[in-house]
């Protein structure tokens, strides 16, 4: 990408999205981190080579795409500071800060501005995210594909029509690697029981996820289907799925999701709010 950039924000989801876009072929002089700590700054540059700065203001008065890539906390303070050179600038915008709606960061960098929410999650750190975007109605389809092609940098880019489902985003990819998490847990603890000793019984888990989503990844059959064929009458496979059935894993999984949707939704008010 030549499109000349500045990242709100230096932790590590900045980090990873700026390493992502380094090693895809962007530019390092296109891009510039600002944020307060001039520690942060030197470790980023030295690492990727970009500009930084600490001042926020003047490091988006040239930018043609500006990530806010702060904690919803302060994202009120940090746009108001930012929004007179918004106003000059009319980058493009794109919140990676969960919960806080486009309308109201819209509104806190002065309105009229094209705006992309972004819902990343954690993998993307280490380039295998899965990302659900938003943008606002002043957003252009050129505006589209460069915020693509940013989040693409690190993952899975998959787009949303209605804002509101971004708090689903947030059950099926943005909350869910610690799904993931708890399943390697409970599968390394139930193999210790086995017999099987913790490490081998987690690298054997692990590996096997790794397996089977880039074997689903790659399948043009629905999970359903794969899971059939691994299944043989009166195996162990069959015997261990009706165990997880009748344990009622279907209706646990979707009333967790179902859990973090609401709350995605009640937390994003309370941010709402607060303004």
């Amino acid at each position: 990408m030549d499109t000349k950039m500045t990242f709100i924000g230096a932790g590590n989801m900045a980090g990873a999205i700026i390493g992502g876009l380094v090693k895809s072929g962007t530019p390092a002089e296109h891009i510039t981190a600002a944020a307060p700590d001039r520690d942060q700054l030197d470790a980023i540059s030295q690492h990727l080579g970009i500009h930084t700065a600490t001042d926020n203001a003047a490091a988006v008065a040239d930018a043609e795409v500006v990530v806010l890539a702060v904690k919803p906390q302060i994202m009120r303070d940090v746009c108001h500071d930012l929004a007179d050179a918004v106003q000059k600038a009319r980058p493009l915008v794109i919140s990676i800060a969960a919960g806080l709606d486009a309308a109201t960061i819209d509104g806190w960098l002065g309105g009229g501005n094209a705006l992309v929410r972004c819902m990343p999650n954690t993998p993307s750190l280490v380039g295998q995210g899965a990302c659900g975007l938003y943008a606002n109605a002043r957003v252009s389809d050129t505006q589209r594909d460069t915020a693509t092609r940013l989040m693409q940098a690190v993952g899975l880019v998959e787009w949303v029509d209605d804002e509101s489902l971004l708090d689903a985003v947030t059950a099926v990819s943005g909350s869910a690697p610690a799904y993931f998490f708890l399943m390697f847990e409970a599968m390394e603890d139930a193999g210790v029981k086995l017999g099987l000793p913790a490490d081998t019984a987690r690298r054997l888990a692990m590996q096997t996820a790794l397996g089977a989503a880039t074997m689903a990844g790659q399948s043009e059959h629905a999970p359903a289907t794969l899971k059939q064929n691994v299944m043989s009458p009166g195996g162990t496979t069959e015997r261990a799925i009706a165990t997880l059935e009748d344990a009622g894993l279907r209706q646990a999984v979707a009333d967790a999701m179902q859990a973090c949707a609401e709350h995605a939704g009640q937390m994003a008010q309370q941010l709402r709010d607060k303004r």
